[in-house]
């Protein structure tokens, strides 16, 4: 059956292709020089833009590129960003954030993806420069990654709508082979300067969004998992729980909910958290998501037509689950019910919650009860009782009117709830 499915996919994207066009599969960021981007140059062609050079709001911005196999376009170009990363953590601090992009995007100039996170990192550059001045210590310089890939293999409307099966697989190669090399060598980066004991540490954040965040799931879960269990030699004693970098962020990620449950079960498993634990995988989908919601389940039905399924009931202390292993292979992680651990809905004056702040925010996360209701900026964070407090896993439900759809989440109520998770797993 799916050998069928495949060969049908195949001969739909050769007709569409030579009916509309497909999209580019040429290397987008050739030019691996650093670049200062002014008003009267883009820097368009490298894959190293500095911007607001001296100013509080100054980051900078690298490119790599990942073809359909999940091959380094350019090694070259990798390693002109690991080299300017690895030169600058060992002279300074750095907060490094990642994002890999999803459906309909890629490494193109303009794509609104990077616009949009070109914004972000310059907000939390601004917010690292009013923080050391609050504290009374160094800068972290802010550096960005933006891991480009054919998020379509056919650029037309409405042709392209129809792609989402093929890019789900691409992602999937993407995830599991050359990424991977690359994020765990941007996570030694960021602790080249650790090791010599400086003011602050420097963190990294990973960020995926739809296939993207699939992409991040797929090269990090082993990881995740391992350091979860963190098995050190000789060690006789029970830690926070680790994760890979600092946070990983999942935006209306696009891949199955029983590819999420084992690690819900390995984080449900142990029953207090210490009050230093902090979060180390969010994953936040909103409610109004068509994508993952209505079109994810529909070929999932097909896909999944010959496999056999069973019922799982888990009592992990005192916190019932009941999993129907059909439904979470059907549905997305952000849209089976029984997984989700927390909603996320805008703040009303009426609003009874704590209210965070970048100053408060460890004392409020390390303080939770089950049922509680945190507000962080325009929005209010509620831990729904079915996983312990602290557990540094979270599967977020999102009112539609924080992300609206399946690719508004650059929009300014998630993006500022985001940095101050950011802010929350990374300030000190």
């Amino acid at each position: 059956m799916k050998q069928i499915e495949l060969s049908a996919l195949r001969a739909f994207v050769i007709a569409a292709c030579l009916l509309s066009g497909c999209a580019s599969n040429d290397i987008y960021r050739s030019d691996y020089r650093a670049c200062t981007v002014t008003p009267a140059n883009a820097c368009e062609q490298n894959s190293l833009h500095l911007y607001n050079d001296g100013a509080a709001n100054e980051y900078t911005l690298g490119f790599v590129e990942i073809d359909d196999q999940g091959q380094m376009r350019d090694r070259k170009q990798m390693q002109a960003l690991l080299d300017t990363l690895y030169q600058k953590a060992a002279q300074e601090s750095i907060l490094l954030t990642v994002f890999v992009h999803g459906w309909h995007h890629n490494a193109r100039p303009g794509d609104s993806n990077i616009e949009g996170f070109k914004d972000n990192l310059a907000r939390i550059s601004e917010i690292e420069s009013r923080r050391s001045r609050e504290l009374g210590r160094p800068p972290r310089k802010i550096a960005g990654v933006y891991i480009g890939w054919r998020g379509e293999s056919i650029d037309v409307p409405p042709f392209n709508y129809l792609t989402f099966w093929d890019r789900k697989s691409t992602a999937q190669d993407v995830g599991y082979l050359g990424i991977t090399e690359l994020l765990v060598k941007l996570e030694e980066i960021a602790n080249v300067r650790n090791s010599m004991t400086p003011p602050i540490k420097s963190r990294l954040v990973l960020i995926g969004h739809s296939f993207g965040g699939a992409v991040i799931f797929s090269a990090t879960s082993q990881i995740l998992a391992s350091r979860f269990v963190d098995s050190q030699e000789n060690k006789s004693f029970t830690d926070t729980a680790k994760g890979f970098g600092d946070l990983v962020v999942l935006l209306n990620p696009a891949f199955e909910a029983l590819r999420y449950s084992p690690f819900y079960d390995l984080a449900q498993a142990r029953c207090s958290y210490f009050p230093e634990q902090l979060p180390r995988l969010a994953i936040l989908t909103s409610e109004a998501d068509d994508a993952t919601g209505i079109l994810f389940p529909m070929g999932r039905v097909f896909s999944t037509v010959f496999e056999t399924h069973r019922d799982i009931e888990r009592d992990d202390c005192n916190l019932p689950l009941s999993l129907d292993e059909g439904e979470a292979d059907r549905n997305t992680v952000g849209h089976y019910p029984p997984l989700i651990s927390h909603t996320l809905t805008p703040a009303t004056t009426e609003s009874n919650s704590r209210l965070a702040s970048y100053t408060n925010m460890k004392h409020l996360w390390s303080t939770q009860t089950p049922g509680n209701a945190t507000q962080y900026g325009s929005t209010v964070l509620t831990h729904l009782n079915k996983t312990n407090p602290r557990n540094p896993y979270l599967n977020i439900r999102v009112d539609e009117s924080i992300i609206a759809d399946h690719n508004d989440v650059f929009n300014e109520k998630v993006m500022e709830f985001i940095r101050l998770l950011i802010g929350l797993s990374t300030d000190d």
